[in-house]
């Protein structure tokens, strides 16, 4: 059942599976908030700003380009959901902007209902006793599964801690984007569903939270996700880390 019309902000938008879920959130009728790391990137979001999206830029390995979007978005109209789709796969961005950031979001952003954060299979070979020798600041290269297990946990720990919020976890799957290379087995169509649908929709299933879903499926997560002592140690490490309360 389609929602009524809301306001999104899908981050990392520019390509892949975030300008497939900005482009069907628009078609659908919602207001969408497209985002981009850098100006060159925001250029190919034109056509979304023809049809009245609008546009943030900034590089979310970067704490403080992370702190001027939030800024920026709470002086704009209130969003009604964000999807958290921003992600890297290898290298010293993998914390940064694959946890740092959609905690930073999520800590800072005013009125947002409903949080989709996007994991992946591979949070299922995260270890959550890598939390206490990370480097979130993305000083050496960090571990792609790990970073997936965080951010999968932060989205059960805000539905948790915020029970008015609508907040989940959603595997895209293995899909053929920049990302995840030509080759790659998944259903690059389904691969954006599940986080439209969550976003935007009022069916009885997308008005729950604390899930794990994959293609319209909700699924069991690594058993670090629902212990409650790795959520607050989680959310107090990023609260430490970034001076930043949730």
């Amino acid at each position: 059942m389609r929602g009524a019309r809301s306001r999104i902000l899908v981050t990392g938008s520019a390509d892949g599976l975030g300008r497939a879920a900005a482009q069907a959130l628009l078609a659908a009728g919602h207001d969408v908030v497209v985002h981009a790391r850098n100006q060159e990137r925001a250029a190919a979001l034109g056509r979304f700003a023809d049809r009245g999206a609008q546009i943030v830029v900034g590089d979310f390995a970067e704490r403080d380009a992370v702190r001027r979007v939030a800024e920026e978005l709470n002086a704009s109209p209130p969003l009604d959901a964000v999807i958290h789709n921003a992600g890297v796969w290898s290298g010293r961005a993998v914390m940064p902007v694959n946890i740092v950031a959609p905690y930073l979001l999520t800590a800072l952003l005013r009125g947002p209902r409903r949080l989709v954060y996007l994991s992946s299979n591979s949070h299922l070979g995260g270890d959550p006793s890598s939390l206490d020798a990370v480097d979130l600041r993305g000083g050496s290269p960090g571990s792609y599964a790990d970073s997936k297990l965080f951010v999968t946990t932060l989205a059960t720990a805000v539905a948790r801690l915020r029970p008015g919020v609508l907040s989940n976890a959603v595997d895209p799957g293995w899909v053929p984007t920049r990302m995840g290379g030509p080759s790659a087995p998944d259903d690059l169509e389904l691969g954006h569903q599940t986080q439209e649908w969550l976003a935007s929709s009022d069916d009885p299933e997308a008005l729950t939270a604390g899930g794990y879903w994959y293609h319209g499926r909700r699924l069991q997560p690594h058993r670090a996700v629902h212990d409650v002592a790795f959520q607050d140690h989680l959310v107090r490490a990023l609260a430490e880390e970034t001076g930043t309360a949730l």
